[in-house]
């Protein structure tokens, strides 16, 4: 494997990094990464603009690249692939990163790595746990995101499940902003929710039970909202009950989908919502029922970052899949394209 210049801009972080697919640990494998927030620059608007966003990518991204290469100690010469996050996301930001990837590859005359999101963080894991093995069973949760699936190895993806709605980071973003917690909302819910109760409020379960493999958070919501409405409740009560309901929902998913699954080395959770802390003890204990190891990338392998751009980039220049320069970003790019539509939003998955 080699060196990969990574880029992600897919939503509302400026991230690169280089990475070296040679390495044997975490340590090793990511010689330097950087990641520019825009959550100043959103937080009056509670939530991420797209226009706002692509502005801040074409801004950060030429010169962070030139930071973390110089932070590396190398140039663009070195480098054996230059990958970028090439969908599904905000396509504004998307075109800035992979356009800009694209540059660098032909100046440098190096290959063009277009990566799927998505991937990115299904194989997260892999690069923070290099024992990881395939296949194993993803719950892939985030703002834009949350689906269950099989991964069977590199470009093989079973989905089992996804929402029908809301994803789950969504949820998440929409409590906090119903609740006058801030932005970003999920990291606010999970602070405010160590201060209450997670009994005191009676909320919902969607599909807690349900022969229905896929997620539903859109009825849980309007009950937070509900609940904030009533006037009677604790704020840091509400956001305790709107946690443990989500996980609640999210353990009885995935054990029926650990019951449908076929064979796994491990149950693996990753994009921004693996970095709650309630809902990591919450599969670790599930994990330990189903006598599978729980592999949970660092928080900072969570969130969109190019590390994992990077590390996914390697894995596909490792199997020999490149691309042309003329590839397009992609707003939409399912892991698996062969996955039935379900109802609701789900299609867009």
């Amino acid at each position: 494997m080699a060196l990969i210049l990574g880029i992600e801009s897919s939503c509302d972080e400026t991230a690169v990094a280089v990475i070296d697919g040679a390495g044997t640990t975490l340590a090793a494998r990511i010689v330097a990464q950087r990641v520019a927030s825009q959550d100043e620059e959103h937080r009056p608007y509670g939530g991420v603009v797209p226009e706002i966003a692509a502005r801040a990518h074409a801004e950060t991204l030429a010169p962070m690249v030139g930071a973390v290469l110089q932070e590396a100690g190398l140039t663009l010469a070195d480098m054996d692939a230059i990958a970028a996050t090439a969908g599904p996301g905000l396509i504004g930001g998307v075109m800035v990163g992979l356009v800009t990837a694209k540059a660098l590859a032909m100046a440098a005359d190096k290959p063009l790595l277009a990566v799927n999101h998505l991937e990115g963080h299904a194989l997260s894991a892999r690069l923070a746990e290099p024992g990881l093995a395939f296949p194993y069973l993803l719950l892939l949760a985030s703002g834009g995101h949350c689906q269950i699936l099989e991964v069977r190895g590199l470009g093989q993806y079973r989905r089992l499940a996804t929402t029908i709605d809301d994803a789950l980071g969504e949820a998440f973003d929409k409590t906090a902003k119903i609740l006058g917690l801030g932005f970003p909302g999920g990291p606010a819910v999970e602070r405010m929710a160590r201060e209450g109760d997670a009994k005191a409020v009676p909320l919902p379960r969607p599909l807690l039970g349900s022969a229905e493999p896929h997620f539903s958070f859109a009825g849980l919501k309007s009950a937070v909202m509900r609940a904030h409405d009533a006037g009677i409740h604790q704020t840091a009560d509400i956001a305790a009950s709107f946690q443990q309901a989500a996980i609640d929902c999210v353990i009885d998913r995935m054990r029926r989908a650990l019951a449908a699954a076929g064979p796994a080395t491990a149950l693996v959770v990753a994009g921004g919502v693996a970095a709650n802390a309630a809902l990591r003890a919450a599969l670790t204990a599930l994990a330990e029922e189903a006598g599978l190891p729980l592999v949970a990338p660092p928080p900072k392998l969570c969130t969109d970052n190019a590390a994992m751009i990077g590390w996914a980039g390697a894995e596909r220049l490792a199997a020999g899949l490149t691309d042309p320069l003329d590839v397009i970003a992609r707003p939409r790019w399912p892991l698996d394209p062969d996955a039935e539509p379900v109802r609701g939003a789900g299609v867009k998955a």
